[in-house]
């Protein structure tokens, strides 16, 4: 096999000694883990198997034949599973509890080693479970909203979007660390803007996950409307006690 500049050791001991690039890989690791934790374990643990790239910290154990079997298997299921319309929301619902501490996990992964103290492996974790958790949520957000749509074909563009955009990051967080804290920063002002305005749609996602899971099949209740200061419309769970 030819050797890359991924094959080289150097590069893998350039991002353990770089603060720069150990921040930019640790929350790249982080970011894609909120769209395909699965995938970026299986395509890491590979390229660290078949020595196509020298994984930095402890990030090998994804090379482990068992690790490979387990990611390869749940990348097979969730890549299906978020081609279909509606299961995507159900697979997105259950997600939210398995993607931010798997992102804080391969974090903290990025940064353990002998040159990192506690403290920093701890902030890692912080820092990426946060980070996996607000991606995880724009995407469900967004999905839930794609949904509305009839036709399929927009809910299956948004899911390639997601299988190239996990790995792009990943990639752009290994060999342009300045660029990428560039496009984080970009994506982190719109996760602001945008996860109060998806928040609705999460929230309903769970509530019919909930419903479902109890056994009451029946139509969802329609919530009032109730006038806002501003004078906008909003349901009064979405306004909170100080408007009733």
């Amino acid at each position: 096999m030819e050797p890359t500049i991924f094959a080289n050791p150097e590069i893998a001991n350039a991002v353990i000694a770089n603060p720069l690039s150990q921040f930019a890989l640790a929350a790249g690791l982080a970011w894609a883990s909120g769209i395909r934790l699965y995938a970026v374990c299986l395509v890491l643990g590979a390229l660290g198997y078949f020595q196509v790239l020298t994984l930095p910290g402890n990030l090998h154990v994804l090379a482990n034949p068992y690790a490979l079997g387990i990611s390869g298997t749940l990348c097979a299921a969730e890549f299906i599973a978020d081609k279909v319309p509606g299961f995507d929301s159900l697979w997105d619902a259950v997600h939210t509890f398995i993607r931010g501490p798997g992102g804080a996990l391969l974090a903290t992964l990025a940064v353990s080693n002998g040159a990192n103290s506690e403290l920093t492996q701890v902030m890692a974790a912080m820092v990426g479970g946060t980070l996996a958790t607000g991606a995880h949520l724009t995407k469900a957000g967004t999905r839930a909203l794609v949904n509305h749509s009839p036709e399929p074909f927009s809910n299956w563009t948004l899911s390639a979007i997601g299988d190239v955009a996990s790995l792009g990051i990943v990639w752009l967080a290994w060999q342009h660390p300045v660029i990428f804290c560039v496009v984080l920063v970009v994506f982190i002002a719109f996760m602001v803007w945008a996860l109060p305005k998806l928040w609705r749609l999460i929230r309903g996602t769970f509530r019919r996950l909930h419903r479902f899971f109890s056994g009451n099949s029946g139509p969802e209740p329609v919530e009032p409307f109730v006038s806002t200061p501003d004078g906008s419309k909003a349901t009064l769970s979405d306004t909170g006690p100080g408007l009733n």
